[in-house]
């Protein structure tokens, strides 16, 4: 059951990995194309061989597929991989406090205490909380609300190796959360801050859907790699 999904991201990455447009695997629909700043696009897509309510999520950069992901209708993170190392994490699901979807909604916070575990046998621990600000917004025409949301990952020792916080967005009519902007700090003390927002929405039959060459803030990200190396 397990081995499907490394298979499957294997698959995509050597048929998609530089392609214009995105084809899912057989069996499976692509129902959205998101172009994101910091210069990433989403093609979210579902498989038939999947249970009700899971979407997947193929995750382009410059350089080709990068990240393959799969949630459940809770949003919880069933699995989520990279097809470029083969290095994979899945959700364990005897975990004190899984995510709720539906609790954010109802109640407009959500705190959760779940693990994931890798390929490897690594196992980490995250602990967080989504809340509802009451804010919406609409980019593109898609109607969104803003939350916030805290998220500490520790090792199977206790160690907090990484802090997130920032503010995503959310769809109702997609079950789905979206990037924003947020800053992140491990435990060697680098610090980074990244807005991964939405910027347009593409459907079946409209311009860009399938696309899988970036469009936002690409050529921010190689003037500051360029930097970088300098």
């Amino acid at each position: 059951m397990l081995r499907i999904p490394l298979i499957l991201g294997l698959a995509l990455a050597a048929s998609a990995g530089h392609a214009a447009n995105f084809t899912p695997p057989k069996g499976c629909q692509l129902q959205a194309t998101v172009q994101n700043r910091g210069c990433s696009v989403n093609q979210y897509y579902q498989c038939q061989a999947d249970p009700a309510g899971h979407q997947r999520t193929a995750t382009f950069g410059k350089d080709g597929l990068r990240h393959l992901s799969r949630i459940d209708g809770e949003t919880r993170w069933i699995e989520s991989s990279d097809p470029n190392t083969g290095l994979a994490d899945f959700l364990v699901e005897r975990s004190k406090d899984h995510a709720s979807f539906k609790t954010l909604l109802e109640t407009g916070q959500d705190d959760f205490d779940f693990w994931t575990e890798s390929n490897t046998g690594e196992r980490l621990r995250n602990v967080g909380q989504d809340i509802l600000t009451g804010e919406t917004v609409e980019i593109d025409g898609q109607p969104l609300e803003v939350t916030r949301f805290q998220l500490k990952t520790y090792d199977a020792n206790g160690e907090l190796l990484i802090e997130r916080s920032g503010q995503q967005f959310i769809s109702r009519k997609m079950g789905r959360f979206y990037g924003g902007v947020e800053v992140q700090s491990d435990w060697t003390g680098q610090r980074q801050e990244t807005n991964d927002s939405p910027v347009t929405f593409a459907f079946p039959g409209e311009e860009g859907f399938g696309d899988t060459e970036p469009q936002f803030d690409c050529d921010q990200l190689l003037t500051q790699l360029l930097h970088e190396r300098a």
